[in-house]
């Protein structure tokens, strides 16, 4: 089984992380990468659940370390006035600007997001305008710091949102609720906490570029988002299939879960 001798933290994927080649190997199509068996399906189904019906909804959302992906905010984007996108690297938040204004060349995300038209009854052209009506600024965050946006200090959001950041950005569990307790302060009181991860992984691929991961439990997140002060609401599992099989990662299980910071 592949693994990184040393934790490939932020310096290291602002060097090595061939955005593009992500995008396209892990979201060109719904279903994924044809090794991780319904990975991304199981995630749009997710975030659709929890923003489709309105139900959901505020001033503010932040998505923390989105990467070079948009995925995250499409069944949000209409509930929030204003979104704000991040990513540690360079590279990953120009190919979201990019991805944004429709410059020539920019990824093609058009089959994610006819799939989530499909599942929310939408037309395609609502969820673009919609979208680039709606995120507002692409950051530089770090989520090793206690401010991740540090200089800038956002406003209380009522949203947060992350996804297979945290275990990709910590080295050790201290760190991972570290990191969790400043995405908890970045929520006003009330806010929601919408998060994707993994289980038991230690690595994955991009092309032939070995990333490490942070290999947590159930009970781990459990207990950091217990230990950040957060109220745990759900928290869905889909087990990994035929993972003897899977070349570009070793995860036992994807999950989602939502978590509420306390009113005051």
């Amino acid at each position: 089984m592949s693994k990184c001798t040393n934790f490939t933290e932020g310096e290291f994927y602002q060097e090595h992380f061939d955005s593009r080649a992500y995008v396209t190997n892990f979201y060109s199509c719904p279903d994924g990468h044809s090794d991780e068996k319904n990975f991304l399906t199981f995630v749009l189904k997710c975030f659709s659940r929890v923003f489709s019906s309105g139900e959901n909804k505020g001033r503010m959302l932040i998505d923390v370390g989105s990467g070079p992906t948009i995925h995250s905010v499409l069944s949000a984007c209409q509930h929030y006035d204003e979104i704000v996108l991040s990513d540690f690297s360079d590279n990953n938040r120009k190919e979201i600007e990019k991805c944004l204004e429709n410059q020539e060349g920019c990824l093609d995300w058009k089959p994610v997001l006819q799939h989530v038209c499909e599942m929310e009854g939408q037309s395609l052209s609502d969820l673009k305008a919609a979208l680039k009506q709606r995120v507002k600024k692409v950051l530089k965050c770090d989520v090793r710091l206690e401010n991740p946006f540090h200089p800038h200090t956002l406003e209380p959001a009522d949203c947060v949102v992350t996804s297979l950041c945290l275990e990709a950005a910590c080295k050790d569990f201290h760190s991972y609720c570290r990191a969790l307790d400043g995405l908890s302060k970045l929520l006003r009181p009330g806010g929601l906490l919408v998060m994707v991860g993994v289980l038991g992984e230690t690595f994955y691929k991009v092309n032939e570029q070995l990333f490490s991961c942070l290999r947590l439990t159930k009970h781990d997140i459990e207990e950091a988002i217990q230990g950040s002060g957060l109220s745990l609401h759900e928290f869905n599992i889909l087990p990994a299939e035929d993972r003897e099989d899977n070349s570009v990662s070793d995860f036992e299980a994807v999950f989602h879960l939502t978590a509420r910071k306390p009113s005051d």
